[in-house]
């Protein structure tokens, strides 16, 4: 299913006190430190995500492969495009970066997904509907731009 078809669910986002450059890098380094937990593979294989450990290209491409997501687009220092399937729904996360000035960008998660069937609107209604997937956005991106922040400092 291509990333387009899929129903927008929400947009998250955080204005860094960096440079694009470094929020990309942050954002890379955090998805793939995230996703290489094994509660990340585990909770793939459970839901019965169709790509359930980490493959592929390092730093984090397009064909790079984290448990419960393929990269399908990346486009350094812009956009960063994650797409995946499992049983009770397909889904994607787009990250965008905008230059907001020097030393400062915006860091945009968009999602969308679609939870087929009954089965697939329990899941919604546990995930979306209770909040826990908008915490965990906005937590993720207040985490890649402390990272990203840290990083300009420890240059500086």
């Amino acid at each position: 299913m291509q990333i387009a078809s899929l129903p927008y669910l929400d947009e998250h986002a955080t204005v860094v006190e960096a440079g694009a450059d470094d929020v990309w890098r942050s954002l890379l380094e955090t998805l793939d430190g995230s996703f290489s937990r094994p509660g990340a593979a585990g909770y793939a294989r459970l839901v019965r995500c169709d790509d359930r450990s980490a493959s592929g290209p390092r730093p984090i491409a397009e064909g790079s492969v984290l448990p419960g997501f393929r990269v399908v687009a990346a486009v350094p220092g812009q956009e960063l495009a994650l797409q995946g399937r499992h049983r009770f729904s397909s889904y994607a996360l787009i990250f965008r970066l905008d230059e907001m000035g020097p030393g400062r960008t915006r860091l945009r998660a968009e999602s969308r997904a679609v939870f087929p069937g009954p089965a697939g609107g329990v899941y919604r209604l546990l995930v979306i509907g209770t909040g826990g997937h908008g915490v965990g956005v906005r937590r993720m991106l207040s985490g890649i731009g402390r990272r990203a922040e840290e990083r300009k400092w420890a240059r500086s």
